[in-house]
Parts: structure tokens; sequence; C-alpha cells
């Protein structure tokens, strides 16, 4: 079995904020509707409801990703990497990771995710596995932009994440599929 690190962990320590879903919950299982049918699965790819509060002073925006360190590949998978959105924008809707962004406010931008969809996409894991990791991160920044190009990798976002990062809130629910699926 692989070891099961936190990447986060490795970062620079910034103050967590609190993070509250009507949809996830931490170490809890993803609903169906959080889950993939991209890959062959039952699920619906719509991104969960997400509010955020207690964030600290001086914030100028906010980015959201979901990150499976579990994925069995070198470097993860990301799932969804939304950036720049304003200070003012404390919560999103169940959907609104959709690949039109039609419920994201003027400004805000979405990379390409790890299968080149840019919006959010459900848990996939294959068969059989232990359930993965699905982290759910907002980041509160010190920039109103981060000017991160619209064909840049979640990789690089992360870069400017962690440059301008105040604070963090999480969830990190999980996922699996039974061998036999």
């Amino acid at each position: 079995m692989r070891p099961r690190q936190d990447p986060y962990s490795t970062l620079p320590a910034v103050p967590p904020f609190r993070l509250r879903s009507e949809d996830i919950a931490d170490g809890e299982s993803l609903g169906v509707a959080q889950t993939s049918a991209i890959f062959g699965g039952p699920g619906q790819d719509r991104s969960p409801h997400l509010v955020w509060d207690g964030h600290p002073a001086g914030t100028a925006s906010f980015a959201v990703t979901c990150f499976d360190p579990d994925a069995l590949t070198v470097s993860g998978f990301w799932h969804w990497a939304l950036y720049d959105l304003p200070a003012s924008v404390t919560e999103l809707p169940a959907g609104a990771g959709d690949t039109g962004g039609s419920m994201l406010p003027p400004g805000a931008g979405t990379l390409l995710n790890d299968a080149g969809r840019r919006g959010y996409l459900g848990a996939a894991p294959p068969p059989g596995e232990a359930p993965h990791r699905y982290m759910f991160v907002v980041h509160a920044l010190d920039v109103p932009t981060l000017e991160v190009a619209p064909d840049a990798t979640p990789a690089w976002l992360g870069f400017r994440l962690v440059a301008h990062a105040l604070g963090r809130a999480r969830l990190s629910p999980v996922f699996g599929l039974p061998e036999s699926f």
C-alpha cells in the first residue's frame, strides 16, 4: 500500500478558516452527484456546494481547488482549479463548477483539470483501490487577481497560491469503487 501523505502539510503554514458544505464532509464518502460519469461511473460531475467564513483580514480574493493525492500517478490528479473569485464571494452553489462557468462571478477563471476539461470533474478512482481522498480547498489570497493565464496548469496555479496565501480552509471527503464495479 502506498503511503498516504497530506500534500498540504509540506506547504508554508497559514491560518485555517472554516469551510462547510451541504454536499460533502470530511472523511465521508462522496455522493453520486460529485462522482464522474465521464469514466463510466454513475456520477454527475457536479461540484459540491461550498460556503466559508473566518478568513483572514486583508483577503483580496479566493481560489478553490479539488485534488486527489491518491491517484495512481506521481503527481496526483487535479479535479478542479478555480481562481480570482472576488473577496465578496464566500459561497458557491452546487454545480458552480459546470464546464460553462455559468454560475461563476465575472472575472473568475477555471483552468483545465487533469482530464483536459474546464470545470469540475467528479471522483473516478479505479475499482478495487482503497478509497481516494478528494481535497477541496478554499485559498484566501492577498491579491485580487493571480494573473494566471487561462492555459496555465493547476500546478502553476499552485505556485501562485503558495506565494499569495493568507489562509486555507479544507474538506476532504473520500470515494472508492468496489472491485466488481
